[in-house]
């Protein structure tokens, strides 16, 4: 039986969609029945489905667990949770060969997708046109599956507990934190997880509600910070923490309320971190402050900037062998001590035990970093069609004639460009049809000349940056 899916919902990372009018229960099954297919191909069998608190998403669940058993795959639905419990189930455990989370991540609320894992790598790109066009071939296995049913909540968070192991207790039980779950599924393991953690902690929105009641759970933008922000002043906490709707980014703000960005929270794991892994290489993506390349640089690690999208940096963590990497979107990596894949939840246990190590409280490691003044991310539409071919001739440019001003060219993912002033960045993204840029200088004026290089790149290649259209 052939299955088409729309053409928008088969993305780079996962699989997305608007329920009723991109992506539905039929599709949720096709997946189910390719993803088994490919999975007993591979010669795996066992497959862990997790779910987001979205609305749709128990209906996507059901249907996709009929897909996967009758491709002759058996089921551990491990329930409600967020997307790292699922990585976790599948991680911990030697009989599951592949994971799928359900999850509309950090999207308005009439969306939800799926996130794979597929024998221990993460499942993206031409694994997802592949798994279309199987489906559009209808070349489905066939088998009779099983299905069971396992609570992994409690073991979850007495390995999230581990990440404070030979952390003196006395360094841990004075801190104040907050914590900000925006109703989405890492609500009921944060809960249990601040049941037993040291110090005092302060809770918000830890109901599940697809509906996200209080705000977007999308901790990168500075206007859903507010509310931690209140509780922060009002209790004068010493940092707080946010989650994204799966729980797998993580936002962070000092006692002062300041953000602390997700390259900022790299540089302090990163001192953490390499006080006990000297020259351990420390990936980011190409969006990163130049302020975090050198500290890792200055405290003896080897810093990596490598492309943007959780999936490729996982791949290139296992390539290289990093014990820690982060994106600017707040995906933070640990393979120290942990499993290597993004877990916003172990992230915030981290945040509290690098602080008790290094001593300092995360308001006076905020403190130390180095002014910068950067732009937000700077996203406009270009069409499909032209945003990869304006970016090649970008590139071109710049590699065979920078001009004077340009002191150096990373085109790892698009180009980043040093300069005297600064850096600036411009490229592709992978999921929608718009150009990205940023730039970054310890002044004003430096800014102003950093983007306008941008624009007269853009303009050489007919185009404009235009109005910041939204993720």
């Amino acid at each position: 039986m052939q299955h088409h899916f729309h053409p928008t919902v088969l993305r780079e990372y996962d699989i997305r969609g608007i329920i009723g009018e991109t992506l539905g229960a039929d599709d949720a099954r096709a997946i189910g029945r390719a993803f088994g297919t490919l999975l007993r191909e591979a010669g795996g069998r066992t497959v862990a489905v997790g779910f987001d608190g979205r609305v749709s998403s128990p209906m996507l669940e059901h249907a996709l667990v009929e897909g996967l058993t009758a491709s002759g795959c058996d089921v551990v639905r491990i329930g409600l949770g967020a997307t790292p419990m699922l990585y976790y189930a599948v991680a911990s455990a030697e009989e599951v060969d592949g994971g799928i989370q359900i999850t509309g991540s950090h999207n308005p609320p009439n969306y939800n997708g799926f996130k794979m894992v597929f024998l221990g790598r993460p499942f993206f790109g031409a694994d997802i046109q592949k798994l279309g066009k199987l489906a559009a071939d209808g070349a489905f296995a066939s088998g009779v599956g099983s299905v069971a049913t396992k609570d992994i909540l409690s073991e979850y968070v007495e390995r999230l507990l581990e990440g404070l192991a030979g952390i003196d207790p006395v360094k841990l039980e004075g801190l104040r934190v907050g914590w900000d779950a925006g109703n989405g599924a890492a609500g009921p393991a944060l809960e249990a997880l601040a049941a037993r953690l040291p110090g005092e902690h302060h809770l918000l929105f830890t109901e599940v509600d697809g509906h996200f009641p209080n705000h977007h759970p999308d901790p990168t933008v500075e206007a859903n910070l507010a509310d931690l922000r209140a509780l922060v002043a009002e209790k004068n906490l010493d940092f707080g923490v946010a989650f994204d709707g799966d729980g797998d980014r993580i936002g962070a703000i000092d006692g002062t309320g300041r953000v602390i960005w997700g390259d900022q929270l790299l540089m302090i794991y990163a001192e953490d971190l390499l006080k006990n892994r000297p020259n351990a290489t420390i990936i980011a993506d190409v969006k990163a402050s130049r302020a975090l390349f050198d500290h890792v640089a200055a405290l003896g690690g080897e810093p990596l900037m490598w492309k943007t999208g959780h999936s490729l940096i996982k791949s290139k963590m296992k390539e290289t062998g990093a014990p820690l990497a982060g994106e600017m979107s707040g995906h933070v990596f640990f393979a120290d001590d942990y499993y290597g894949f993004d877990d916003a939840l172990y992230a915030g246990v981290r945040l509290l035990a690098a602080a008790a190590r290094l001593g300092k409280s995360v308001t006076e490691l905020r403190e130390a970093m180095p002014p910068m003044l950067n732009t937000p991310e700077l996203r406009f539409q270009v069409d499909e069609a032209r945003k990869f071919a304006a970016m090649a001739e970008i590139t071109d440019r710049l590699t065979s004639d920078p001009g004077p001003e340009v002191q150096s060219v990373n085109a790892t993912d698009g180009v980043r460009v040093n300069t005297a002033d600064g850096w600036w960045l411009l490229r592709a993204s992978n999921t929608q049809d718009v150009l990205v840029a940023r730039a970054e200088s310890d002044s004003e004026a430096g800014l102003a000349r950093l983007l306008a290089q941008i624009d007269a790149q853009l303009a050489a290649s007919g185009l404009e940056r235009g109005e910041t259209v939204g993720h």
